[in-house]
């Protein structure tokens, strides 16, 4: 695991004036058209009004953030892209909506597409004329979307495809024009993928769901029956079908992370506000240390989920830059450099939306009984927070996904994982070092640690793979213990280095709350990667190899005391200042 510089990462403080005046654009749009609507909204009394909404966001060019110029989009680079997301994320149903139309309903057609196929669709995509929704599960295919069912036959002329299949969880399905429709042709082994528009007809469609949450966003099973689609409105190859689907699902990952951060800052925002006004025992709720435990975490949570995020964001965005440069086509180039940060994909959806829905949990609980009522802000934040853990793959397919994706690569000699492995197995043989880990210097002690952090990792999957070989992806509990080291390690490096960098910029003096925040983190972060990695260790290593192991661990998870409690004081009274 190689070393990463502070200056060579984005941190959200980079953002120019620019792109922070389209991010005002965005929060002007929810609190002037969405916010004063979430009932009607919700209700879905009025089917045209979620419509309206996403003409009015296409106004504003919303829709058209990740379309090219020549295509009457923003062509916007990739983390302005990210924090369209962000922000849009606090709209309830209506983030949804606008995420599924400009990221898997529009994406396929802009990296996949001919170029009579962009001309044709992307225009009306980026405007909001047409309405974009992506068909991918069926009722036996989820995670496992290559089993798909839906067939597709090719007239005997050759000039269309007739498309039979049943989709189901499709969002923006009531209201779409285009849909994004997964196919098998004959006997294929993988998909291939269609643009179909509604009006080809053979389509029809069940009522709206009834769900827990995002009630005003459009989820629908779609029926095709027969439906006739000219053989031109093939996306991509035969067969690329499944290819598309991973590839536009990875995008979809990391933009999810950006709206579960934005979500969570507004409900954190509004729980501050709520444990300053609400006053018990004569005093404001949010002088109460149990208050202040919560308000803590929130920010802290928040702040590794946004520092990773914006990372990875801007790393997807240099490679993709790399490539074109390189003599890559701009569509492969795009889609390579997502591919290349997958692992990272995953990775942040997973605790973004883990982020969001610690999040929205204490803020009805710092709400109390207010948080239960409908009249109340919480009760819809709760219930709209759940499904972020199943969106674009369940956050246990993700965490598998992540490590897997890193063995894979391993195995194929793309990342040297055994070597670096092996010398901490020949380091947990030598004596260790007793010293101290607070070294002065400015988070010298946490950079030490973090270090530690990577060969318990290196250690505990290295070990792993030794044991069990290829058998190691059938043990999943022991692939989710080292998914959860891994997020750990990746987001507290992304703290580390985010917070290392503001001292850089405005003096350590001025960062005391980011400071404080990575502090606590990583040490928290330590005692759960220590726990992961000893159930682990305990599932696949016995005896005097299991010992040595553990005795390694501790040497890797070694920290000082910290006095937590006085440290989220210290937070809670930097965000108040």
């Amino acid at each position: 695991m190689s070393q990463t510089l502070p200056d060579q990462v984005f941190i959200p403080e980079d953002f120019s004036e620019e792109q922070k005046m389209i991010g005002n654009t965005c929060e002007e749009f929810l609190e002037k058209e969405i916010f004063p609507k979430l009932d009607a909204i919700d209700s879905q009394a009025d089917p045209q009004l979620m419509p309206s909404l996403m003409d009015k966001a296409g106004e504003l060019g919303l829709l058209g953030t990740s379309v090219p110029a020549e295509y009457d989009g923003f062509g916007m680079d990739f983390n302005t892209s990210m924090l369209v997301a962000e922000v849009i994320g606090a709209g309830h149903s209506f983030a949804v909506a606008l995420s599924a139309h400009t990221g898997i309903g529009t994406l396929p057609i802009a990296y996949y597409g001919n170029a009579e196929q962009k001309s044709k669709y992307l225009p009306k995509l980026a405007s909001g004329e047409w309405k974009a929704s992506y068909c991918l599960t069926e009722p036996d295919s989820g995670s496992d979307a290559n089993s798909g069912k839906t067939k597709a036959v090719l007239s005997a002329d050759g000039k269309q495809y007739l498309v039979t299949g049943q989709k189901m969880w499709i969002t923006n399905g009531g209201f779409a024009d285009i849909f994004i429709v997964f196919a098998k042709i004959e006997q294929d082994k993988n998909l291939t993928a269609f643009i179909i528009e509604k009006s080809f007809g053979g389509i029809t469609m069940n009522e709206e769901e009834h769900k827990m949450g995002i009630k005003g966003s459009s989820t629908r099973q779609i029926f095709f029956n027969d439906c006739p689609v000219p053989a031109e409105n093939m996306l991509s190859a035969r067969e690329n079908g499944f290819k598309i689907a991973v590839n536009i699902l990875n995008i979809g990952r990391i933009k999810l992370a950006a709206a579960a951060i934005g979500a969570s800052k507004r409900v954190a925002k509004m729980s501050r506000q709520y444990a300053g006004e609400r006053k018990q025992f004569g005093v404001a709720i949010g002088t109460f240390g149990a208050i202040q435990f919560k308000l803590a975490e929130q920010f802290i949570r928040i702040f590794a989920s946004e520092s990773a995020t914006y990372r990875a964001g801007q790393d997807i965005e240099d490679k993709q830059n790399e490539l074109l440069s390189a003599g890559m086509d701009e569509n492969q180039s795009k889609l390579k450099g997502v591919e290349q940060y997958a692992i990272e994909c995953a990775i942040l959806k997973v605790h973004a939306s883990e982020t969001l829905d610690y999040v929205t949990d204490e803020g009805v609980q710092i709400y109390g009984g207010m948080g239960y009522s409908a009249d109340a802000p919480m009760e819809r934040a709760y219930r709209d927070s759940r499904i972020n853990r199943i969106f674009e793959g369940t956050n246990e397919i993700n965490r598998l996904l992540a490590v897997g994706t890193l063995l894979k690569r391993a195995m194929k000699g793309e990342i040297d994982l055994i070597g670096p492995a092996m010398k901490v197995q020949q380091e947990i043989m030598s004596i260790p070092d007793f010293g101290s880990s607070s070294e002065e210097g400015f988070l010298v002690a946490e950079t030490k640690k973090l270090g530690g952090l990577k060969k318990a990792f290196l250690m505990v999957s290295g070990a792993a793979v030794q044991k069990l070989m290829t058998r190691i992806e059938e043990e999943q509990e022991i692939m989710m213990f080292l998914s959860d080291i891994l997020i750990e390690i990746y987001v507290s490096e992304s703290m580390l280095l985010r917070t290392q960098k503001l001292a850089t910029l405005r003096g350590e003096e001025a960062v005391k709350l980011e400071t404080n925040a990575t502090v606590l983190y990583l040490h928290l972060a330590t005692e759960k990667i220590a726990f992961s990695a000893r159930q682990a260790l305990q599932s696949f290593a016995t005896g005097d190899e299991l010992k040595m192991m553990l005795m390694g661990l501790k040497r890797f998870t070694k920290q000082d005391p910290l006095n937590v409690t006085q440290i989220r004081r210290e937070i809670v009274k930097g965000l108040a200042d």
